[in-house]
């Protein structure tokens, strides 16, 4: 079945313990893309200034799965850029800086060719930006989205109004707090719950992450990455499997409901094991060389450490 993603293309600066990379491809929907792209064909729609380098156009085209029919470049437009640099523990950033550039723009449209995507990943935007794409698809089967501190606290209206829109809605764990007001996980979600989604997939970083749906509470952790180069995207990488696996599962049986418990749990899964393989190198270099046959091996690897007998 056919996924779409609106997001972010960006020309990143990172630096951290581990070395620094000036200039290279990153942004939401990029990493987004090229996780989900193993998996599925991946529909992108995005805006990028021409200050774009080729070597990114490029890099992005290497992903076969990736379709860029809405991939915008606009003339005289600049590329959103961020730079940040990791602390010791690469568990935590600093922001050094941002420049929104075509973000500051209007959204890019959604090609024809794309109306007929069931499923849909709003990946972290302004909530105005989801909702207009959201709106593009009244009949998706499963609608998720990623938030941000940032829009919490300058649009909090219009992500409430979004909320109630989507079937899912993926956050850390300060984040559905700081949305909330509940310091306990889980107490933030289901109350996230309340408010429209029938689950919520709380990011936890190193520590793995939690599935709060309406039909039970999931937990997984995190993959033991012996290799921890750049954290940037890891989140955006782990949506793009998860959401990747569940159209798959989809078009070798139509049967399947997307929103399962157990479909979302075995998603998330899929979702832990390509973010590992993201963290191993600046922005998309150990993607760009990763197969399916590699995702498979190390996803069997980390389900038979889940194995608990009693």
């Amino acid at each position: 079945m056919p996924l779409v993603v609106t997001g972010t293309i960006g020309i990143d600066t990172v630096s951290g313990p581990t070395g620094h990379a000036e200039n290279v491809l990153g942004g939401s929907c990029t990493y987004f893309s090229a996780a989900a792209s193993f998996y599925t064909q991946v529909r992108m729609v995005a805006a990028a200034g021409d200050d774009l380098p080729d070597e990114h156009r490029e890099m992005i085209a290497k992903f076969e799965g990736i379709d860029t029919t809405g991939l915008e470049i606009r003339e005289g437009s600049r590329t959103f850029r961020w730079g940040g640099k990791y602390m010791e523990n690469m568990d935590q950033r600093e922001t050094l800086f941002t420049d929104l550039g075509v973000l500051e723009e209007a959204p890019p449209p959604v090609p024809e060719s794309y109306a007929d995507s069931k499923y849909v990943f709003l990946a972290n935007n302004h909530p105005a930006v989801q909702l207009d794409l959201l709106s593009k698809f009244p009949n998706a089967a499963l609608a998720v989205a990623d938030t941000m501190d940032l829009w919490i606290n300058t649009a909090n209206d219009q992500l409430r109004a979004l909320l109630k829109k989507v079937h899912g809605l993926a956050l850390n764990h300060e984040e559905a707090e700081q949305l909330t007001g509940k310091r306990n996980a889980v107490a933030a979600a289901r109350h996230i719950l309340e408010m429209g989604p029938q689950f919520v997939v709380l990011k936890k970083g190193e520590h793995g992450c939690l599935l709060i749906h309406r039909e039970g509470i999931g937990a997984l952790p995190a993959y033991p990455s012996e290799t921890v180069i750049d954290p940037t995207g890891a989140g955006d990488s782990f949506a793009g499997g998860m959401m990747g696996f569940i159209a798959s599962e989809s078009e070798r049986d139509a049967n399947i409901n997307p929103t399962d418990f157990d479909v979302i749990l075995r998603a998330l899964g899929h979702g832990t094991v390509v973010a590992s393989f993201n963290i191993e190198s600046f922005s998309l270099g150990r993607m760009v060389e990763l197969t399916r046959a590699q995702i498979a091996e190390r996803f069997d690897e980390f389900t038979g450490m889940l194995r608990v007998h009693g």
